[in-house]
């Protein structure tokens, strides 16, 4: 159900609806801005299409205890009719907390707030539901007193002493008697990772507004039942926040016949399944079934390429493939699954193909990491780095034959043209990537300073997009015939792919935690970026003899040209132009998915616009203009 018919059902009028829209993209490459309808020609129901609306400068918490209480109890009434049935998107969400704040007659400072309360009643009644044992209370450490604390940190947060200096002890105490899993750190990726791999299924949390709004893409789209208390400001020092409504959920246990929202969690712990509990079934190994034959030459590779493909990476493709196959046929597969008592949901060559998908793509990766020399992956050293350049090669080689040998080991099962097809598809997307890959590198040895931004983005197409189609195409080709999908599939999966690099570009200035760690990495490596081709595009005569001057050598100190390049992007107007054609790309998506059937699977594609295209709503680095670029000296 889209946010039109969810309006519907607490009486929006049309103007309503309109004003709860999103503001649209610059004039580059601005979309249409007229107003979206409600249902295409066919009557189904569309998305409300709009550019994504920053929300940082509209976090402010109430300041009374008494006027939280009142928005607070004023969101639990408005969402009480609301239709419960599929989890909401960020902005979804947003429009609905905007027509909320108007009826109640509250500023639209409290946005942020809003949403937060909006989500905790959508969820509340479900995580009520869940065991204690099932659940996790989130904690931020700058609820810890901040002199003296004793606690240190280790890799899933603060490890609390439970001193009694601060309130994380008392919460923390209680919450591991009731059987919560307790972790002391805000906004860390291992969450969600805990979530999938099956660990908890819904979350306690407590963290200021900017936190949670960083949350809420990845945890309300999922499906996660959660229900956050706001801090009451957002510095990270000795924060206060209102204690009795961590109380008001933390010990309460009200179970229902079943859930009210359907959730994608399921389908990314099944795919999570098949390189953990499964993966030694489905892809038994050969040369490296003990310790002593791993350690020999002959089994050296199989046990790296086997390591390296069962660990790291969220199993993603994987999970679409699933998602794909299931949405096509009959569906309901993991909900029988779990009445057989953790039966697997998925044959055993259907979950093979799905890891196929996987050994491709991280075959081109262990490629990608060479050819770029990235010194990172997975928050370990890359394949090259660890092994050697000769064995990393070697390793990727290996994954690709691992990968056509899956597929073609279920040909008897699926039915050799089954097995075909997909194999055919997987070639396809295997030459387009190495199309892309290599016009990347041949830009690099030999740039050309007249490159425009749609050069970048075929180049973005042929690089990302056959990925995504390769895992689209299987599940569905998997299903059934797949002429009704012939042309929906490689449409839908350029503009995913293309939005996709588009913001790991963006994303690149602001540093990769796990990966690159370097902010700017990508720019500096001389990369054919589409940033730097819109920069390019709209460039001064003196500011292309900067670029190429910049770009060209590797002389000057790296953080000058970083500032120097930022400073550039930032006065042609690049990033925000990349932002444009990352709406431009999500919106296309969703209008070609549209017009998919079966609803399953159109579901299916909104979602993976949603999670692939969801930008960070955090401000890019830029330079000020008034302040001299230095280099300091390392001490």
């Amino acid at each position: 159900m889209d946010i039109a018919s969810r309006a519907d059902q607490i009486g929006w009028t049309e103007e309503q609806q309109a004003a709860a829209g999103a503001e649209a993209p610059p004039a580059a490459e601005a979309p249409d801005d007229s107003p979206a309808e409600e249902a295409n020609e066919n009557g189904k129901p569309q998305r409300r299409k709009g550019r994504r609306r920053s929300t940082s400068h509209l976090k402010a918490v109430p300041e009374t205890l008494a006027l939280r209480e009142e928005i607070k109890a004023a969101a639990e009434r408005f969402i009480e009719p609301i239709d419960k049935s599929q989890p909401f998107t960020r902005d979804e969400l947003e429009q609905l907390a905007r027509t909320f704040l108007e009826q109640i007659g509250q500023p639209e400072k409290y946005l942020g707030f809003a949403m937060v309360m909006l989500g905790n009643f959508f969820w509340k009644r479900q995580l009520l539901a869940i065991p204690f044992e099932r659940r996790m209370l989130l904690l931020p450490h700058c609820l810890k007193h901040a002199e003296g604390c004793p606690a240190e940190y280790d890799e899933f947060g603060l490890d609390c002493e439970k001193c009694g200096a601060c309130s994380i002890a008392d919460y923390k105490v209680r919450a591991e008697q009731l059987g919560y899993k307790v972790l002391v750190a805000e906004g860390s990726p291992i969450v969600l990772k805990i979530i999938v791999e099956g660990y908890v299924d819904g979350i306690v949390g407590v963290a200021c507004l900017n936190v949670l709004e960083k949350a809420i893409d990845k945890v309300l789209l999922a499906g996660v039942p959660s229900y956050a208390i706001p801090l009451h400001s957002g510095d990270c020092k000795n924060t206060t926040l209102d204690e009795a409504w961590v109380w008001d959920v933390l010990e309460k246990y009200e179970p229902l016949p079943e859930p009210q929202t359907n959730s994608y969690v399921p389908m990314m712990r099944e795919a999570n399944r098949l390189f953990s509990e499964r993966f030694d079934t489905l892809v038994p190994r050969l040369r490296s079934n003990t310790p002593e034959k791993a350690a020999s030459p002959l089994g050296q590779t199989e046990e790296a390429a086997y390591d390296w493909l069962a660990n790291g990476g969220k199993r993603f493709r994987p999970f679409i493939t699933l998602a794909a196959f299931d949405a096509a046929s009959e569906g309901n597969r993991l909900k029988a699954a779990a009445d057989q008592q953790d039966a697997a949901a998925f044959d055993d060559d259907v979950s093979r193909v799905a890891i196929a998908i996987e050994t491709f793509h991280k075959a081109s990766l262990v490629h990608d990491d060479i050819q770029d020399d990235d010194l990172f992956r997975y928050g370990r050293q890359t394949l090259h780095r660890s092994h050697g350049l000769g064995p990393a090669i070697n390793i990727g080689d290996y994954l690709i034959g691992l990968g056509y040998r899956l597929v073609n080991s279920t040909a008897r099962s699926l039915g050799a043209d089954v097995a075909c097809d997909i194999v055919e598809n997987m070639a396809s997307a295997h030459i387009r990537l190495c199309d892309g890959q290599g016009a990347e590198m041949a830009w690099q040895n030999s740039p050309d300073w007249n490159i425009s931004p749609l050069d970048a983005l075929q180049i973005y197409a042929l690089k990302t997009s056959p990925a995504f189609e390769a895992a689209l195409y299987s599940g569905l080709r998997m299903a059934g015939p797949i002429e009704p999908y012939a042309e929906v599939i490689p449409q839908f999966c350029r503009q995913l792919g293309v939005g996709f690099q588009i913001l790991n570009d963006l994303n690149d200035w602001r540093g990769d935690q796990n990966n690159k760690l370097v902010a700017g990495q990508d720019a500096l490596a001389l990369r054919p970026t589409v940033l730097l081709a819109l920069a390019l595009q709209s460039a001064t005569d003196e500011q292309k003899q900067a670029l190429e001057q910049i770009l060209g050598t590797a002389e000057e100190d790296d953080q000058l040209r970083l500032g120097r390049l930022r400073r550039i992007f930032s006065a042609t107007g690049a990033f925000e132009k990349a932002r444009a054609l990352v709406d431009k790309s999500r919106q296309r998506a969703e209008a070609i998915a549209d017009d998919v059937e079966p609803e399953e699977l159109r579901k299916l594609l909104y979602f993976l616009v949603d999670t692939v295209l969801a930008e960070e709503d955090e401000p890019l680095p830029v330079v000020d203009e008034t302040q001299p670029l230095v280099s300091l000296p390392i001490v």
